[in-house]
């Protein structure tokens, strides 16, 4: 079944207007700020003036045409009253000197004239002779206390009063009033309104004019200024123009394109140092790489070679007794060589390392440190019991305790040093500090790429490809601390051996 329009559907004339509206707002939202902001005070004052003088005139018109009416309405009873003694004695002269003198008194008068009680005309101010039907365009009865009507004549309105003399005995007074200088007066007065709006919209289009300047010069410097981050120059600041909402957010964007450039500076500047460190990474590995082909070469090469003479030696012995001891010299040489391919293959990656985990390979890594540099080291681990980290994880965190330790070694001078690996809110941190001589960490890590400040960026590298952070704290005379914290998620995200 067909929804009908009340249940399930929408009606028909919304889609039109809405897409008017749309159609409208996709024209008014091209337009320039500044045609917007004049044209709305342009708009609102011409609305504001239009709405005043069409009330004020119509105010005006009301208020001078009931004034109209009652003037005739004075003057037709004037008028009554002052022709009440000349009508019964028939004194027309005097009629006619009372209506002249009405009409001469009174601008707006257009006509005055008298009836009498048959309804004939007794005297006027016409002088080439009364209007045809002017006597039965007004009637008034001798109860009414006077009558008035509207006349629609070439002239314009008339407004005609009749009023009984003596109570209609005697006859009747009619005075006409045109609204030719009301509507004169309402004119003038619309003029004047209608002027003093256009001077209004002129000073309004000023102001206007003086407001959009004021609003769209910063927001022009702003358009500009952000043109030239988006083409990845972050050199250009806007002045503050002001103490408001545009001096805010000046300051913001000044704020932000100074992070931006400091931001763009240190990406160029990781950028550099991670290729440097790539660069000394490839060296690096050329140099191990020669160092074990020359261990290799010059060891256990040569052992090798000393077995296959010493077998060649075996097979030449005179008696069996030298042959036994020439086989205990050759179980000797095979393992020390066996030794040394070792000491080799555990330089290169700790086999405890996969197959214990990182406590345990820390662990070593210590006592080895120890017999070799002959320091003493507090090895502290807390909540790793019995837990795996990521291969990614124990690597990195090996490697960059392995590099604070050869550091404390060669540079600081540390008489004991202390190591805490923890694992705790899904957060594993190792905390590697001595007491050695320290160094300023801020300006050796803004100096030049010293070899020094290769092995630290290298730790914060191994730190941020796992997603954690370094930190190192350090004073000249104070010793040295080095953080390392990486997430590693629930307990439930662990690896168990």
């Amino acid at each position: 079944m067909m929804p009908s329009p009340e249940v399930g559907g929408r009606a028909p004339s919304a889609f039109p207007s809405r897409a008017l509206l749309q159609k409208f707002w996709d024209v008014a939202g091209a337009v320039s700020i500044r045609t917007k902001i004049m044209g709305i005070v342009l708009a609102l004052v011409l609305l504001l003036g239009a709405g005043v003088t069409v009330q004020v005139r119509m105010a005006l018109l009301r208020v001078l045409t009931q004034q109209l009416r009652e003037q005739s309405v004075s003057l037709a009873r004037d008028l009554a009253a002052r022709s009440t003694d000349p009508l019964l004695i028939h004194d027309l002269y005097d009629i006619l000197q009372i209506l002249r003198e009405t009409k001469a008194n009174n601008p707006d008068v257009r006509y005055a004239f008298v009836l009498d009680a048959q309804g004939r005309v007794v005297a006027h101010t016409f002088g080439d002779g009364f209007p045809r039907g002017l006597d039965r365009a007004n009637a008034v009865s001798a109860e009414m206390h006077h009558h008035t009507v509207a006349l629609t004549t070439e002239e314009g309105i008339i407004w005609d009063t009749a009023v009984p003399i003596f109570d209609g005995k005697a006859g009747i007074a009619r005075v006409g009033l045109s609204e030719e200088r009301l509507r004169a007066t309402v004119n003038t007065m619309t003029a004047q309104l209608l002027l003093t709006t256009a001077l209004v919209s002129v000073a309004g289009i000023a102001a206007a004019t003086l407001l959009t300047w004021l609003l769209t010069r910063p927001v022009h410097r702003l358009v500009q200024a952000t043109e030239a981050v988006r083409r990845g120059d972050y050199s250009p600041r806007v002045g503050r123009w002001a103490n408001d909402e545009l001096g805010k957010l000046a300051d913001a964007f000044n704020a932000m394109t100074a992070d931006l450039a400091a931001a763009q500076a240190e990406r160029q500047e990781r950028e550099r140092l991670r290729a440097y460190y790539l660069r000394q990474i490839i060296v690096a590995q050329e140099e191990e790489r020669k160092r074990i082909a020359r261990e290799l070469h010059d060891e256990t090469g040569q052992a090798l070679a000393s077995l296959m003479v010493g077998l060649r030696n075996v097979e030449e012995a005179p008696t069996p007794e030298e042959m036994r001891r020439r086989l205990a010299d050759l179980r000797a040489l095979s393992a020390s060589t066996l030794d040394n391919v070792r000491r080799l293959a555990l330089e290169l990656r700790p086999s405890v390392l996969d197959d214990l985990g990182l406590a345990a390979a820390l662990r070593r890594y210590v006592q080895e440190y120890t017999a070799r540099f002959q320091k003493p080291v507090d090895l502290q681990v807390v909540g790793l019991d019995g837990q795996r980290l990521s291969p990614e994880v124990e690597t990195a965190l090996y490697r960059i305790v392995q590099e604070a330790l050869t550091n404390a070694a060669k540079y600081a001078q540390a008489k004991h040093i202390s190591v805490l690996l923890e694992l705790h809110a899904g957060q594993v941190s190792a905390i590697v500090e001595d007491d050695g001589r320290g160094f300023d960490a801020e300006s050796v890590l803004r100096s030049g790429l010293a070899a020094n400040r290769l092995g630290l960026y290298g730790m914060r590298e191994r730190a941020e490809l796992v997603g954690g952070t370094l930190t190192i704290e350090s004073q000249e005379g104070r010793g040295t601390t080095v953080y390392v914290r990486v997430p590693v998620g629930p307990p439930g995200g662990y690896e168990t051996p």
